[in-house]
């Protein structure tokens, strides 16, 4: 399984001493095509930004922690669903603000309308306040810039 080959892999020469962090773009395979499930980030600064907003659920990767490791941990805090299956990784995307975020696809479901996020410290908002799926056009417009790069490599990984 992926999770244990990168324990074999050292971080990229590029990456030691960024800001990390590491999630799941997790999708599915609808009547109508390709979905893909964003998190919309909680708290007042998002509250009203839409397009250009979403992101995978993911979040920091601990010190020593493997990111695969945190991608499955960050997934199931933000989302309240564990998810298990075979892994893709996806090359990672160096965000606006210097932040690399190291991605794997898997294909799954879940009720996007049940996800029962983690709060987080500042005044007790959700890390994420809600989750869809979307279609990959739809999906090209409302996740972060950054990370359409995930959603690029997925559909043509699926072809």
């Amino acid at each position: 399984m992926l999770h244990e080959r990168l324990s074999d892999c050292p971080v990229p020469r590029k990456f030691i001493g960024v800001k990390r962090s590491a999630g799941i773009l997790l999708y599915r395979r609808g009547p109508a095509g390709l979905e893909v499930l964003l998190a919309h980030p909680g708290g007042p600064f998002w509250a009203r930004r839409d397009e250009g907003a979403w992101t995978i659920p993911k979040g920091a990767i601990d010190e020593g922690e493997e990111p695969f490791a945190a991608a499955l941990r960050e997934f199931r805090e933000e989302t309240g669903s564990a998810i298990d299956g075979p892994a893709r990784e996806l090359a990672p995307v160096r965000q606006r603000g210097g932040k690399v975020v190291h991605a794997w696809a898997i294909e799954g479901d879940l009720d996007a309308s049940a996800i029962r996020s983690c709060l987080f410290e500042m005044a007790q908002f959700p890390e994420i306040d809600r989750a869809q799926w979307f279609m990959l056009d739809e999906a090209r417009r409302r996740i972060l810039p950054a990370q359409a790069a995930f959603l690029d490599e997925l559909a043509r990984r699926l072809d």
